[in-house]
């Protein structure tokens, strides 16, 4: 169904902060725009005004804004069973599980909250599967974990360690032992790292926060190949990638076809939940296993609501032949930007899959990115200088025609 986008708006004089703007700690730069509702592609501000949106809350709004399947899901679940602990099954829990092992490598499932805290959870798995399955013979165990500079896996002190950008980590030290960073899409790097006090290597499929970084083909299947020959575990962070976002269910699937790059363990949230909020591991029986009652645990982990939005989130990808149609807008998008790369001198690369696109320019991106929201257009800024573009899964050539065109004028203004 064609969605008709609400009357455009023009912009108006420098906003001022919405009420109560300073009870929120300092965490984020926030742009001075009230979002109050959302429908499709597109987003409102208090004052009516509609905007483009080309980040997604940030790679989790895979459907878009309050998706009908999805809010239905949610408005059901929520007059039957909001939460019920996990000392106890739950239905959406159990049928949520069972669809991603079903759609992925793994064989069992562990819930929780957020990014970091399935990443959290692939840390402590690792390690207590290096006491079973690498001990040492001074009675210690494997526990190093191997990281890729430029990397992000999250915020809370173990993921923050795993993360390879040194400016996130300042003011936080000392942080978690047992992390080394090497540098991504080099497989020499890691085989020439690897030592008897090593647990398993942990990578993003794309770097999305590092820059839409996406390595040359055969390095995750020449990861798979070196943590086989080694014995220690292969974590796959598709946070950012999975659910669809590349164009296929996960990202590490597009050079798995004949099984050469399929991870030990894998962690996902972001666009799982369709706009809830809800993490995951995901793990070979032969991982899992490590994990025992009182291991792990997370209060909120899989509660009936989450899932059930997730359920019709998948529902909705799968039903609707979401992974080849984000393929080929994705396609199209990266020939008009490639486009606009040829016209536009500040762009010096365009690269991507799916849609998660980067556009890395010659100057810093935050004033494109608050240009383009002065035009109706919300994109994201990474690594200081690459524009990262995230749309919904369902979004049209005519919506892409519309931010190419936003951006367009912007960059016009910045070259000239």
């Amino acid at each position: 169904m064609v969605q008709t986008p609400p009357t455009q708006q023009p912009a108006t004089a420098e906003p001022s902060l919405p009420a109560n703007a300073d009870c929120l700690m300092n965490t984020y730069l926030r742009s001075p725009v009230l979002f109050v509702r959302g429908h499709g592609v597109r987003v409102q501000d208090q004052t009516g005004r509609s905007y483009l949106d080309f980040v997604g809350g940030v790679a989790v709004n895979v459907l878009g804004h309050c998706h009908p399947h999805v809010v239905e899901a949610i408005r059901a679940q929520s007059e039957r069973l909001l939460h019920v602990s996990n000392l106890y099954y739950n239905d959406p829990q159990l049928r949520l599980a069972g669809e991603l092992v079903r759609h992925s490598f793994a064989d069992q499932v562990f819930f929780c909250n957020s990014g970091a805290e399935a990443v959290e959870a692939a840390v402590k798995l690792a390690r207590k599967w290096a006491k079973q399955h690498r001990p040492l013979a001074d009675g210690e165990a494997a526990h190093e974990i191997l990281a890729m500079e430029g990397s992000f896996h999250g915020r809370t002190m173990g993921a923050l360690s795993a993360t390879g950008q040194p400016k996130l980590q300042m003011g936080f030290e000392p942080l978690l032992p047992g992390f080394r960073h090497l540098p991504y899409n080099d497989l020499d790097a890691v085989a020439g790292s690897i030592t008897p006090r090593t647990a398993a290597v942990i990578v993003e499929p794309i770097q999305g926060e590092g820059g839409v970084r996406i390595p040359s083909p055969g390095y995750l299947t020449g990861l798979r190949r070196l943590c086989t020959e080694r014995n220690i575990l292969l974590i796959f962070d598709e946070v950012q990638t999975g659910v669809g976002r590349t164009g296929r269910l996960f990202a590490y699937q597009h050079e798995s076809a004949s099984g050469g790059a399929v991870p030990d363990l894998m962690t996902l949230a972001k666009g799982l939940g369709g706009g809830l909020p809800i993490g995951a591991l995901l793990a070979t029986r032969r991982a899992a296993e490590c994990f025992t009652p009182g291991s792990h645990a997370s209060t909120f982990g899989g509660n009936p609501l989450v899932c059930a939005a997730a359920l019709a989130t998948l529902d909705v990808i799968h039903g609707e032949g979401l992974l080849p149609l984000c393929h080929e807008m994705g396609d199209y998008l990266l020939g008009r930007l490639q486009v606009l790369r040829s016209r536009r001198s500040i762009i010096s690369e365009v690269r991507g899959r799916g849609l998660l696109v980067g556009i890395e320019l010659l100057t810093a991106g935050r004033p494109i990115m608050e240009a383009c929201l002065a035009e109706g257009l919300l994109i994201n800024v990474t690594a200081e200088r690459v524009l990262r573009l995230m749309p919904p899964l369902i979004v049209t050539r005519h919506e892409i025609d519309e931010a190419i065109a936003i951006l367009d004028r912007v960059l016009s203004r910045t070259d000239a």
